[in-house]
């Protein structure tokens, strides 16, 4: 439940963070067709996520949080992406530390570990990663808490009563808003805000800040694949255009040699 201190309401935030290959760095398919080369490629933390993060921050900024959790899910190397997310302005840090390729159900089980533990009233995500462009955590996560669940949202405002909270979403139509009871997951699309960044006194401060290092089993979670990649490729090169002279030209092209007519 949230507390009250000094005739305030106060909710803990926990905020998902994923370690993905940087969206400048160019992506090469391994030889093998088995997956992407990352070695000796630039990471970084998923855009989408540091959006998540700057909300949350904004959030115990506005004082509609007392405490907000960065949690991170992968190899040893994703405590640098947690390090970020601290410098940013998050509390402290949880670590399910696993080399194992985690897909979105092992992950929203493993959020339903934490959140059990850390009894938040808001979980926010970035609504997909760059790298596997899945967008299913955060659903998953609504459904097996049995949560209120607001997806893609452009705006957020918690409630002074911190029983609800809007989020507006932006669909084919326009704009969607929706008054959601907490707790809530709730995913981030790109306009929501603009991420800060991290100062050299926030980065120097983040070093001292608390990570907690669990693995899956403590958590109770298997994490085993459930879904096989059979092959990764690159997509096909494009091939140059070409500049028609008449109408008439391009109907005979799409005709004839696209076949589409």
């Amino acid at each position: 439940r949230t507390r009250r201190r000094g005739g305030e309401a106060a909710m803990r935030v926990v905020v998902g963070i994923k370690r993905v290959i940087d969206y400048a760095a160019k992506i090469r398919v391994k030889p093998d067709g088995s997956g992407v080369d990352t070695a000796n490629v630039k990471m970084s933390m998923n855009p989408f996520c540091e959006i998540a993060v700057e909300e949350a921050v904004r959030l115990k900024e506005k004082g509609l949080a007392k405490e907000v959790i960065a949690v991170s899910m992968g190899p040893q190397a994703s405590q640098d992406t947690i390090r970020t997310a601290l410098a940013m302005g998050a509390d402290r840090g949880v670590h399910v530390l696993t080399d194992a390729k985690l897909q979105p159900l092992s992950i929203a089980k493993l959020f339903k570990s934490i959140v059990q533990r850390e009894d938040p009233k808001i979980v926010l995500l970035g609504k997909q990663a760059i790298d596997d462009d899945c967008n299913q955590t955060g659903q998953m996560l609504a459904a097996i808490m049995d949560w209120s669940q607001g997806t893609f949202a452009s705006q957020v405002a918690v409630a002074d009563c911190q029983e609800r909270v809007s989020v507006t979403r932006e669909v084919d139509g326009g704009l969607e808003t929706l008054s959601l009871k907490l707790p809530a997951v709730i995913t981030t699309d790109l306009r929501l805000n603009e991420p800060r960044y991290a100062t050299l006194p926030n980065i120097m401060k983040a070093k001292k800040k608390k990570i907690e290092k669990l693995t899956p089993e403590e958590l109770g979670v298997d994490v085993s694949s459930q879904i096989e990649v059979l092959s990764v490729r690159e997509p096909q090169a494009r091939v140059g255009g070409k500049v028609l002279e008449s109408v008439d030209e391009l109907v005979d092209k799409l005709k004839n040699e696209a076949g589409v007519l």
